[in-house]
C-alpha cells in the first residue's frame, strides 16, 4: 500500500488517515528523501499513533529546483475537445521549475493574462535516474518511479495560442500547483494506476472526471519516449497530461475553416472574442478543487485546494 508524504516547513512527515509521524530524514529535497526510505518506512510503521494532521501546513512535496516535464495532448477525451483527429503524435514540452507551488497557495493570475485555464495532472515523481536512451517497460516503472502527486497545469492560453508558446503560457509562478501528499508507492501499487480517478471542481463544478485507461501515451511508453532526448533524475516531476473539460474547446468545424481564411490577427480576435463569453475560464475568488485517489482508497493523492488571485 501506497505511504503518503506531507512536507511542512519544519520537516517531512508520513501521514496515515488523520495521524502523521514526522520523518527522521536529513533530507531537504525530494531527492534525498527519496533515497532515505528506511526512514520513510520506519516513520509509516508507526503513522497512526502519530499527531493530529489538522494544523500541519502542507508545502509541496517536490522541492525545487527540479525538472517539470508535461506530456501534451495525452488524454482522447482533451484531444477530442482540442479538435484533433486521427493519430495523435507523443510530445513533450517543459516548465520553469519555479512554477511548482504549494498545494494550498494562490494560483496568481498575471496581470496581461485573460484567459487563464486549469488542467488536473497525475504527476510522476522519479526516483532513480533515467538515462538518455532507457527503454521501460511497464514492469520496469518501480524501479524509475518513486511515487505519485496531484499537479494543476495551469495555462494562459491567450499567451499560449496567440504565441504558440508553451513554455511561456505554463510556467508563470504558481502555475504548477502540486501536492498535497508524495504518495510514495511499493512495486504491487503500479498495477492500480489505471484505477486512479482525476477530478477537478471550480466553485463546486466538477469539470473533469476521468482515469488514465483514457490515456493515449501510459507512463511506461512516455518515459521510453522522452528518454530518446532527456535525461531525467530522481526528484524530477512528469506531468501526463490532462482530460477533458479544460475551459478551452476547439471551435466548430465551420466555425475553423471561416478562421483559417482570416489573416492570424483578425483570427485570433475573432477567436478570443468569442472566448470572452465563456464562463469557463478562471477568475479571481475562484476555488479549484482537485483530487486523484482510487476508489478503494488504496492510493489517495488528497485534496488540492488552490484560490485564483489576480496580481497586484
Amino acid at each position: 500500500m501506497s505511504t503518503n508524504v506531507l512536507r511542512t516547513t519544519d520537516g517531512w512527515w508520513v501521514v496515515r488517515d488523520a495521524r502523521a509521524v514526522r520523518i527522521d530524514t536529513k533530507a531537504v529535497t525530494t531527492a534525498e528523501l527519496l533515497a532515505d526510505r528506511t526512514a520513510v518506512g520506519a516513520a509509516a510503521v508507526s503513522a497512526e499513533a502519530g499527531t493530529p494532521v489538522a494544523g500541519l501546513v502542507a508545502l509541496s512535496p517536490v522541492t525545487t529546483p527540479c525538472r517539470v516535464v508535461a506530456q501534451m495532448v495525452n488524454y482522447r477525451s482533451h484531444a477530442r475537445d482540442s479538435g484533433f483527429t486521427g493519430d495523435i503524435p507523443p510530445a513533450f514540452f517543459r516548465k520553469a521549475s519555479g512554477s511548482v507551488s504549494a498545494p494550498h497557495e494562490n494560483i496568481v493570475r498575471p496581470q496581461h493574462v485573460k484567459f487563464l485555464d486549469y488542467e488536473i495532472e497525475l504527476g510522476l515523481v522519479m526516483g532513480a535516474p533515467l538515462p538518455v536512451g532507457t527503454v521501460v517497460e511497464e514492469r520496469d516503472l518501480p524501479s524509475y518511479v518513486a511515487g505519485l502527486v496531484i499537479t494543476n497545469d495551469v495555462s494562459a492560453r491567450d499567451v499560449q495560442l496567440t504565441r504558440t508558446q508553451f513554455y511561456e503560457s505554463k510556467s508563470y509562478p504558481t502555475f504548477t500547483p502540486t501536492g498535497p501528499y508524495l504518495a510514495v508507492l511499493e512495486p504491487e501499487d503500479f498495477a492500480h494506476l489505471l484505477d486512479l480517478r482525476l477530478k477537478l471542481s471550480v466553485n463546486g463544478d466538477l469539470r473533469q472526471d476521468r482515469t488514465p485507461a483514457d490515456m493515449i501515451v501510459r507512463p511506461a511508453q512516455a518515459l521510453t519516449l522522452l528518454a530518446r532526448f532527456q535525461a531525467l533524475d530522481p526528484g524530477d516531476l512528469l506531468l501526463t497530461g490532462t482530460p477533458g473539460g479544460t475551459a478551452l474547446k476547439a471551435p466548430p468545424k465551420v466555425v475553423e475553416k471561416i478562421g483559417a481564411l482570416l489573416p492570424p490577427a483578425l483570427k485570433w480576435k475573432a477567436f478570443f472574442k468569442s472566448q470572452a463569453k465563456n464562463p469557463r475560464y478562471l477568475h479571481q475568488g475562484d476555488l479549484i478543487t482537485a483530487t486523484i485517489a482510487t476508489q478503494d482508497g488504496r492510493i489517495d493523492l488528497g485534496e488540492q485546494r488552490t484560490p485564483v488571485t489576480d496580481a497586484n
